[in-house]
């Protein structure tokens, strides 16, 4: 048990593997963490999706809800909700403005008064449509000048670091029970 803390520390990557040492605290560079390059890059894909969905009338917070009701991942709020990782009240106010912009309506489920259905309305459809082609032209920009291995390199190893991560977070929700 940590002296600071009042409860264990949390399992750490050593449920993961090997742990990894690539880090120390004595000459801690945050510029140049995996972190930090990761959110840059996330930073810089969100600014120039931004900029390219705007004429659609589409913030970032918008298109990816937008995205999943148009590729059919979600049907209802509760559903979009989780897909897109927010709390109910924040995906209400989303959706709210998503429905005063015309591209969304909110239909209660005439089986089960508690499910409230979504869909895109033809303006909807009209914008979602042109978000897979953003996000491939933006995507294709930021790795210009990689080869396909590079790619599927690089894909790889992210897919490393989220199943890492998805270890430690499950294990950290053990740990918290």
């Amino acid at each position: 048990m940590n002296a600071k803390s009042p409860r264990p520390e949390a399992p750490g990557p050593a449920l993961c593997g090997v742990p990894a040492e690539f880090y120390c605290a004595n000459d801690y560079d945050a510029g140049q963490s995996t972190g930090y390059l990761m959110r840059q890059i996330i930073n810089s894909v969100s600014q120039q999706v931004a900029r390219e969905l705007e004429p659609q009338g589409l913030t970032n917070a918008q298109w990816v809800p937008m995205l999943k009701l148009y590729l059919g991942k979600a049907s209802t709020v509760a559903e979009l909700a989780r897909q897109c990782q927010l709390d109910a009240g924040s995906m209400t106010r989303l959706l709210d403005r998503l429905e005063a912009k015309g591209f969304c309506r909110r239909i209660r489920s005439s089986d089960d008064r508690r499910v409230v259905n979504i869909e895109l309305t033809p303006e909807g459809r009209e914008a979602a449509k042109e978000i897979p082609a953003v996000l491939s032209r933006v995507q294709n920009a930021h790795l210009a000048g990689f080869s396909v291995e590079e790619w599927q390199n690089l894909k790889g190893y992210l897919r490393r670091i989220l199943e890492t991560a998805h270890t430690l977070q499950a294990a950290n929700e053990q740990h918290d029970k």
